[in-house]
């Protein structure tokens, strides 16, 4: 697996996990639209952690800057 995240989207997506996180243990999202946001809000996560993303592969988008 290539890097193909950079430093801001990786920032960007654990905030919108930690918002998912605390509107579902909150309970001001509950029943399936919960289960289904904790789902995206765990790949969001792992997918920040590990600096990887498959769907970038497939569309061919890199947010990691280029070292010179």
């Amino acid at each position: 697996m290539k890097t193909n995240m950079g430093t801001t989207d990786r920032i960007i997506r654990t905030i919108i996990a930690l918002i998912a996180a605390y509107l579902y243990f909150g309970g001001i999202v509950t029943g399936t639209l919960g289960i289904v946001l904790m789902v995206v809000a765990a790949i969001f996560l792992l997918t920040s952690l590990v600096s990887f993303c498959p769907l970038y592969t497939i569309v061919g988008l890199n947010t990691c800057q280029v070292k010179k």
